[in-house]
């Protein structure tokens, strides 16, 4: 499935062809582990195929990667929603150079597309606490805060 960002940027579901690609953007938004380790995931994601989860890249008019967001359906509770499956969007990353013009709203048009067609009626994502740049890209693409939550732990 091919989306238009605009007249330049283009936005595919990602395949094992663009790992590499994918591993690079994934660690940029998720440094804690290597592009390495990232690629391994990746490859494991790709090869379980699983009807639940995709991941969609933006292309810029040179045909480098530019962004990504991966979603799934969660059939197990989500804070804050009432149905399932529910529509997850797991992670989205643009690279700075590309933000604000449209590639964010495109890649989550694309998620909402397989959300809708595997017959999600909710779409719901999460954020750090401090992470205040996300809150503000989430409510300005229209999510709404359902919950805040902080979470414990004590060894055994």
């Amino acid at each position: 499935m091919n989306h238009q960002a605009s007249n330049t940027i283009r936005i595919e579901r990602a395949s094992g062809d663009d790992i590499d690609v994918w591993a690079k953007l994934r660690a940029a938004l998720w440094s804690d582990q290597s592009t390495e380790e990232h690629a391994a995931e990746l490859q494991r994601l790709i090869d379980d195929d699983s009807a639940d989860f995709r991941c969609f890249l933006a292309f810029s008019p040179d045909g480098s990667a530019i962004g990504f967001a991966e979603a799934c359906l969660r059939r197990d509770y989500v804070n804050g929603c009432k149905s399932s499956p529910v529509l997850f969007l797991e992670g989205i990353y643009v690279e700075e150079a590309s933000r604000r013009s449209g590639v964010g709203r495109a890649l989550l048009e694309a998620v909402r597309g397989f959300g809708n067609a595997s017959g999600c009626t909710e779409f719901a994502s999460d954020a750090l606490l401090d992470n205040i740049d996300s809150h503000r890209f989430h409510a300005a693409l229209g999510f709404e805060e359902t919950q805040r939550v902080v979470y414990f732990r004590q060894p055994l």
